[in-house]
């Protein structure tokens, strides 16, 4: 992938033994997909932990905007304020 901008796309999950999907850019299902290899689990039980958790919210969004912020809030703001930044050369491709 040459540019983050790229409409949503439906990719398949597994959630507690029930399938589901979510529609994802490719640059957030990238991130997460690396975030779940960091952690060595596979991208069906992060997503099962952050759904946990956004059903446990008072004003639980929908799981591709949970998906969206954990990301945010778990791998992008920690890499930036370890002086990771964002930048171009560290986008997934």
């Amino acid at each position: 992938m040459t540019t983050p901008y790229h409409p949503p796309v439906k990719y398949s999950l597994r959630i507690e033994g029930h399938r589901t999907s979510v529609s994802l850019e490719p640059y957030f299902w990238e991130l997460l997909r690396q975030a779940a290899a960091r952690r060595g689990i596979a991208v069906n039980t992060l997503v099962a932990s952050i759904d946990a958790d956004r059903i446990r919210s008072s004003t639980p969004p929908g799981l591709a905007g949970a998906i969206r912020l954990w990301l945010v809030t778990h791998e992008l703001v920690p890499s930036y304020e370890k002086g990771g930044g964002i930048a171009p050369a560290a986008l997934p491709e």
